[in-house]
C-alpha cells in the first residue's frame, strides 16, 4: 500500500512551487491580486465591479483567505453604510513578479474569441505590434 503524499515529504507543503500555488489557489485570487496591483487600495465594491462574474460570497471568501495568509490587509471604517478597504501587505507586494509573469504568459499564449478561451503555442503579433521594416 502506498504512503500518503504528506508522509513522503518531511514538511508541508513539500516545495516552494507548491507553497506558492497553495497561496494563490482559487479561481479569483490571482485576479484579485492583479487588480490590487493595478488600483492600489480598493473598496469591496470596486473589486466587485472589476470582477463581474464572481459572486459576492465567493469574493468575500477569497478575500478572507488572502487576508488569512497575510497577503492583503482589510480595513473596516465605522461608517454607515459600511466601508471596507483592501490593500496589499509587503508580503502581497512581493507577489507582483509572480502575477506579472502569469499575465505575460497569458498575453502570449491565450486567445479569447467569441466568448471562448484557447491556448496557443505562439501567438502571431497583431499588425500594430509588428516592427516596422525598412525597404531596401
Amino acid at each position: 500500500m502506498s504512503r500518503p503524499r504528506s508522509k513522503l515529504t518531511q514538511s508541508f507543503p513539500g516545495c516552494a512551487v507548491e507553497a506558492t500555488l497553495s497561496l494563490m489557489d482559487g479561481k479569483w485570487k490571482g485576479v484579485i491580486l492583479y487588480h490590487l496591483f493595478q488600483g492600489g487600495t480598493l473598496r469591496f465594491s470596486d473589486l466587485r465591479r472589476r470582477l463581474p462574474n464572481v459572486t459576492q460570497r465567493m469574493l468575500t471568501k477569497q478575500l478572507r483567505e488572502l487576508e488569512g495568509c497575510g497577503v492583503i490587509a482589510r480595513t473596516v471604517f465605522p461608517v454607515v453604510p459600511p466601508r471596507v478597504d483592501y490593500a496589499l501587505t509587503p508580503l502581497g507586494l512581493s507577489l507582483q513578479p509572480v502575477v506579472a509573469a502569469l499575465k505575460s504568459w497569458g498575453d502570449a499564449h491565450s486567445v479569447c474569441e467569441d466568448g471562448a478561451l484557447r491556448f496557443v503555442t505562439v501567438r502571431a503579433p497583431k499588425p500594430e505590434e509588428q516592427p516596422l521594416r525598412r525597404s531596401a
